[in-house]
């Protein structure tokens, strides 16, 4: 099967975070089960050359332009617009990454007008909003492919609430699927001083700056301690830097900027406590990927995986910001640490495997070709 996976925006930075990784790690799977997937996307930061493969998946970049003054919203590509149309046409099943934006929306919409099985999934990006830029994008071209898609993945129930609020109804084919993680080595026994990681974008609503706030109690617990803050800037690296100089903890809190797939692996294998401080984060992939190694994580409890995470033991779950220091501390604990590990390892192999999220995504494909051929054959009725 060809399978065309369509998202915004690609970099040597991962400006654009989880759904290109998850549009790498489902490509990948689907190859390896004997299908042909292909992405396509933006790509930025490449110099003269880009790249015709992301992470050994076949790609297809477009130089990104900025048309707009709104972040990713206002980037697109003339020459991707045109060909939109035998992108589609040349695949099997279409399945867009969507966003409001001029990348993804145009590649579903061409793949609606081709009569292409059409898969959506929107990593909680399409959501109720009042901005007048929604607002248009909604009323144009947003319901238009949520109504037309053969199916709509969201991640979960309040995902489905806020894409049933975006249409004005309750989607027909909606269809669950969680974010799957590939099932890697777990970490080598920690050693050393304490070492704490945040890998995300440097983003408001990400709360770098809580991550640094909890240095200065941990270390009083554990003075040796180390710190590491990964990801690109989105905004916050001049705020992260600040309370650093102000905390006095730059000898401690080491940033070195956006992390390749690899290095973000590293990075993960040699951290005894992940921490990610977000509000509102529907399911992380960077916290699935220190599950799958078997670090700890520390979210906050709108994270999406914060129940799952608290149930099977895998880390600690705060309210706030201030519980950030008080649950690495419990975590350091070589035995809270260690049990901890066991858990997430576990929850990351038997819930969110690559594997059970293919069958159930195959499943899906195959409906979608099934759904887009009964069209079609309703259509040839009435004509």
């Amino acid at each position: 099967m060809r399978v065309l996976h369509a998202v915004t925006l690609h970099s040597p930075t991962h400006a654009f975070g989880g759904p290109v990784r998850v549009a790498v790690n489902l490509c990948r799977g689907l190859a390896e089960r004997g299908h042909h997937p292909r992405l396509v996307a933006l790509g930025d930061g490449f110099g003269d050359q880009l790249p015709t493969e992301v992470d050994g998946v076949p790609a297809r970049l477009y130089r990104a332009r900025s048309i707009l003054p709104l972040g990713f919203s206002g980037v697109t590509s003339p020459a991707l617009l045109a060909g939109a149309g035998a992108l589609v046409r040349d695949a099997d099943v279409v399945h867009v990454h969507l966003a409001r934006d001029l990348v993804t929306l145009p590649v579903a919409l061409a793949a609606l007008r081709a009569g292409r099985p059409l898969v959506l999934q929107t990593h909680g990006m399409v959501d109720p909003s009042g901005r007048l830029l929604a607002k248009v994008l909604d009323a144009v071209a947003v319901r238009r492919v949520l109504r037309g898609a053969s199916a709509v993945l969201h991640l979960t129930g309040r995902e489905r609430k806020d894409l049933d609020a975006v249409v004005g109804g309750p989607l027909a084919r909606a269809v669950r699927l969680v974010n799957g993680v590939p099932a890697q080595e777990p970490r080598p026994e920690p050693s050393g001083p304490p070492r704490v990681l945040y890998a995300a974008r440097l983003q408001a609503r990400k709360r770098p700056t809580d991550f640094v706030a909890a240095v200065p109690e941990i270390l009083r617990r554990h003075p040796d301690a180390s710190f590491v803050l990964a990801g690109p800037d989105e905004g916050e690296r001049a705020a992260v830097d600040a309370l650093v100089a102000d905390l006095g903890v730059g000898d401690r809190v080491e940033r070195p900027g956006p992390l390749s797939a690899a290095r973000m692996l590293e990075e993960l294998r040699r951290a005894h406590v992940y921490v990610l401080p977000s509000v509102d984060e529907p399911f992380p992939m960077s916290v699935l990927e220190a599950l799958s190694v078997g670090t700890p994580a520390v979210v906050t409890a709108s994270n999406g995986l914060a129940r799952d995470i608290e149930e099977a033991g895998a880390g600690r779950v705060v309210t706030d910001a201030t519980g950030l220091a008080p649950a690495v501390i419990a975590l350091l604990d070589r035995h809270a640490n260690d049990s901890a590990s066991v858990a997430a390892r576990k929850l990351a192999t038997e819930a969110f495997s690559m594997e059970a999220v293919l069958d159930t995504l195959l499943g899906v494909y195959e409906s979608a070709r099934e759904d887009r051929a009964a069209r079609e054959g309703q259509a040839g009725s009435q004509a």
